[in-house]
């Protein structure tokens, strides 16, 4: 059933402890999967999404599986009981490989895999250097860019997520981050705040992750997307395995366009936005670029039967 819907996959930040537990107890697959993980990669994810601490959750080697386990199973779920087919799929940063899974691009067991690696990779190759990652919100986007400009004299510092117009991520040095802090705030920034992260996520000091990840996706099976996924790189469609992975590789180190991604589907004739993930970080953003979009989203079992009523108005 074709439709104006898209479906958008969150990235890290909206992890909690508890995590998909309702999806996995009432679905064997999704069990087995999981417990599956944890043997092949030697990682006790299952416990620390079941029980935490939440700082392990934390660890982006297992927050991004995490992430994607959870997204994943929510939109099996709702398909166990509609058939809808979007207009698009999309994903902020990680949650770009949770939309190929969601298109059959690549198995649920195979992406698990490729994101704990991402995790890792991301971690790695940073080289121990100091880092930052901030929010700076109430300028907008070119305002921020200009912001790292000035502030790349003391360090490397680039705009990491375009998240709302009045939300931008930043990602790089140490230095370059604080010193940009600094410059956002004399420029008019509400609030310039620290991210606790595992590395300078899109960013060049993480150069070498894009490689190495691109090395990884040679091991495994991407087919040809039907619908078009929209890349965080340029913010355009793609269906060819070939483009998605290279877009995938050179998004560990490119900014995140997802304001652009998000206009270019309302544009396309997008009307409802359906994100499959913890909490309602996407929707939130959604909301903020363009105030009269519709959107619904599927965190728990129990979102499923509102989530269905409001995909039946666009199908």
């Amino acid at each position: 059933m074709n439709s104006k819907i898209a479906f958008v996959f969150p990235g890290q930040g909206a992890q909690y402890v508890g995590m998909a537990m309702d999806f996995v107890n009432q679905n064997d697959t999704l069990k087995s999967i999981l417990t599956k993980f944890d043997t092949d990669n030697k990682t006790d994810l299952f416990r620390i999404m079941n029980a935490g601490p939440d700082e392990d959750l934390k660890d982006t080697r297992f927050t991004q599986p995490a992430i994607l386990f959870h997204s994943v199973s929510a939109y099996k779920t709702l398909m166990e009981q509609i058939d809808v087919t979007p207009q698009f799929v999309a994903g902020h940063s990680l949650g770009e490989i949770s939309s190929l899974v969601a298109n059959n691009v690549i198995s649920l067991e195979e992406a698990m895999y490729l994101v704990h690696k991402r995790g890792e990779f991301m971690m790695k190759a940073n080289d121990g250097k100091p880092f930052a990652m901030a929010a700076i919100m109430g300028i907008d986007s070119n305002s921020v860019a200009e912001v790292c400009e000035l502030a790349s004299s003391a360090g490397i510092v680039i705009p990491a997520n375009f998240n709302t117009p009045v939300q931008t991520v930043i990602s790089g040095s140490k230095a370059g981050v604080e010193r940009a802090m600094v410059i956002a705030k004399e420029k008019g920034a509400r609030r310039a705040i620290a991210l606790k992260v595992g590395g300078p996520f899109h960013s060049p000091l993480i150069e070498k992750a894009g490689g190495w990840l691109a090395e990884e996706m040679q091991k495994l099976n991407f087919k040809d997307s039907v619908t078009p996924v929209i890349s965080n790189v340029d913010a355009k469609p793609h269906t060819s395995a070939s483009d998605i992975k290279e877009n995938l590789a050179k998004q560990v180190t490119s900014s995140v366009k997802w304001i652009e991604s998000i206009e270019y589907m309302i544009s396309n004739g997008v009307e409802l936005f359906v994100e499959f993930g913890p909490q309602k970080v996407l929707c939130g953003m959604i909301k903020k670029i363009d105030k009269n979009a519709k959107f619904v989203n599927i965190d728990k079992v129990e979102d499923i039967e509102k989530a269905i009523e409001v995909i039946k108005e666009y199908v």
